[in-house]
Parts: C-alpha cells; sequence; structure tokens
C-alpha cells in the first residue's frame, strides 16, 4: 500500500537515546531529540516524516538519562493508529548496538533506521517503495558534504552501487555521506554479528553494512538533493532554525499586536501572546503566552512558549519556554537559550552578545 493511501508494512527504528555531549551545557538539562527548531521538537519532524511515509509502527531507542522526557514528548506527538515501542540502551554503544538490542521488537521485519537528532526534507516514502520493490539487501541515504572527514562516507562503483563504507576517514575518497536514515532486512542481524567493536568500543553500522557488501548482498544508495542538517552542535542547530523558518513558516497572527507594533514578512505569534510597541521581522516564530514590549526580533529567531522579552534586540537565536530578557544593550545573536533562562542589565555595556545557556540560566551582561 502506498504511503499517499494509509500505511505500510514496514517497522521504523529511530534512534533517541545518547547523551548530547556537543550541546552541552544545554543537553545535561533535556534530550538532544527534544532541541525545538521553529518551537518543534527535533525528534517529532522525524516522528512526522515517518508517518507521512506510511509507517504506523515506531521503536524508539532510549537511554537512562533522557528516556523518560522522550517517553512523554512522543505521547504528546501521538497519532490514533501510531504504535510506539520503547527500547532502553543502556549505554551508547554503537548505531549497530541498537539495532541488535531492538531484535526482539524488530523480528524479521524490513525496517527503516532514522537517527532522531537530524532533519531531511527527503521523501521518504519513494525511498522506501524502491527499497521494497527492487529486493535489495539494505539501502542508504546519502548525501554532498563539503567536510566529508566529518562522517561516515560511502565510495560507489559506476553504477551507483555501494563498494565501500569508511566511518570518519582521515583522507576521504568520495564527498558522499551518510546521513542518518538506513533501509534494512532482516539479514543485518546476521552480518552485525560478524563484527567487532570499532576503536571507539562501539558496534559501527558501517561495518555491518560492509558486512553485507563482502558478502556479495545489495547495498543500494540513494543520493538526496534536498537539504540534511545534522543539530548536534549549537551552530548546525542555528542553521537549521533557519532553513525550516525560511521553508514553512507562514504569516499568521493568533495573539494580539497593537498598533504601535510593525510586523515584516513572514511572522508567526502564538495565541495569549502580546506584542507592544515592537518591530519583528520574518521570519519570526513567536510561541504562546509570550509578552514582548519594546523588543526588536530579527529574522530567522524562535522563541518558546511563555517568554517575556523588553527593551530588547535578538536575532538569528533559538530561545525555549519562559525565558525572560530585559533591559539589554546591544543585539543578542546566534544564540540558544535553554528553558527559564534570565538575561538583565548591568551597568556596563557592549554591542553584541553570544550565548549557549542551559536551562534555568541567569546572566548579567555587562
Amino acid at each position: 500500500m502506498s504511503a499517499q493511501s494509509g500505511s505500510i508494512e514496514m517497522k521504523a527504528l529511530i534512534l533517541a537515546g545518547g547523551k548530547g555531549t556537543r550541546l552541552r551545557p544545554l543537553t545535561y538539562a533535556m534530550a538532544k531529540q527534544l532541541v525545538p527548531v521553529a518551537n518543534k521538537p527535533i525528534l517529532h519532524y522525524a516522528m512526522d516524516s515517518l508517518y507521512q511515509a506510511g509507517i504506523r509502527d515506531f521503536g524508539i531507542i532510549i537511554s537512562p538519562e533522557t528516556g523518560e522526557a522522550i517517553k512523554l514528548s512522543l505521547h504528546q506527538w501521538l497519532k490514533d493508529d501510531a504504535r510506539l515501542t520503547f527500547i532502553p540502551q543502556d549505554e551508547p554503544a554503537g548505531l549497530a548496538h541498537a539495532v541488535k538490542i531492538a531484535k526482539p521488537y524488530l523480528e524479521d521485519s524490513d525496517f527503516i533506521m532514522y537517527l532522531g537528532d537530524n532533519l531531511i526534507n527527503a521523501d521518504l516514502g519513494a525511498h522506501i517503495a524502491e527499497f521494497q520493490n527492487a529486493g535489495y539487501d539494505a539501502s542508504i541515504l546519502l548525501k554532498q558534504v563539503p567536510n566529508p572527514s566529518s562522517f561516515g562516507v560511502a565510495e560507489l562503483d559506476a553504477l551507483g552501487q555501494v563498494m565501500r563504507l569508511v566511518e570518519k576517514p582521515k583522507e576521504p575518497k568520495s564527498d558522499l555521506a551518510l546521513v542518518g536514515v538506513y533501509l534494512f532486512r532482516a539479514g543485518i542481524f546476521k552480518a552485525i554479528d560478524r563484527i567487532k567493536p570499532s576503536w571507539r568500543g562501539e558496534l559501527e553500522i558501517t561495518d555491518a553494512i560492509q558486512r553485507l557488501i563482502d558478502d556479495n548482498k545489495q547495498v543500494h544508495s540513494r543520493v538526496h538533493n534536498g537539504w540534511w542538517l545534522d543539530t548536534g552542535k549549537k551552530d548546525d542547530l542555528l542553521a537549521a532554525n533557519n532553513v525550516v523558518l525560511g521553508e514553512y513558516l507562514h504569516y499568521e497572527i493568533q495573539g494580539d499586536v497593537d498598533m504601535t507594533s510593525h510586523l515584516e514578512g513572514d511572522v508567526h505569534v502564538g495565541a495569549g501572546t502580546v506584542v507592544i510597541n515592537s518591530h519583528l521581522t520574518g521570519p519570526v516564530m513567536i510561541g504562546e503566552g509570550c509578552r514582548l514590549e519594546n523588543v526588536t526580533i530579527g529574522a530567522f529567531t524562535s522563541v518558546g512558549d511563555g517568554c517575556v522579552l523588553k527593551d530588547c534586540r535578538i536575532e538569528n537565536s533559538v530561545l525555549l519556554e519562559e525565558c525572560q530578557i530585559e533591559a539589554v544593550p546591544g543585539c543578542i545573536e546566534e544564540s540558544l537559550l535553554g528553558k527559564g533562562c534570565r538575561i538583565i542589565k548591568s551597568p556596563a555595556s557592549q554591542e553584541t552578545h553570544k550565548f549557549l545557556l542551559a536551562d534555568h540560566s541567569e546572566i548579567q551582561v555587562l
């Protein structure tokens, strides 16, 4: 059955574990997959994309540190015809290890594995249909990147078949990176059983796929021409926020904007939000129940629910819920502020400020 007409017979395995060390200190208090982009958790984009492709059966890998938060968030996302199975992974021992511990859930089903901290505007329905119709043993999604040594890299033959996979090569022979979407049949479990941990102490999915290749199995690749955003670092997350706001946001005012305020471009103001004597230049996403007074909000900024902003200027930033910023001189830009952060004025000042703050941080701006 096609994605357009309903569900398909395939399971999804979504990886939502790990410790998110590259986004600390923010991820000391929350799962990296739940950091919002355009006021929506990153993980929900993955779930939506898979659901739209026809997937209805979801297995979610979770860690001890953030598992309960992932469960709560996905139960808020849950659709009437979707099924969630949570699979604890006690330690981040590699992507192949995640597949291995998910075997009781996956059984002999074909499945799609999706890294839960990635944003991809791919047509997963077409990718899945090609995999099922052609009878491949595995299929990987690839993207040309300028820095392939930071990723798992695929080397292809003249027909586009995968010859070799290398995890973060020092001297890459290809610029095609694995983007975090994989399609497998049950044969991947035998391949995983035949690999050993890498120098990182992890079972690498690239090693398992290479085992399939060495055994003359059909490993297909599909080069993705759209955008792919790895949100593991602050600057990556801000870039993802820019892309999503720029592509999907539309002008919509659900709150109250007074006559002295000026809104330009695609601006979303959530229900219960009050905007007074302020200038907002889109794309800008303002959540629900906020209060903005005498502020200038520049393009590519997302403001979470319940924030209070007064006498300040913010550009190209992401603010989580319940932040308070008042009487801050200069401009806050390229910043990521955790839930409940408070930034207030101190006697001295400077022209610009850049922040990466965990939940409930407080800063006095000099």
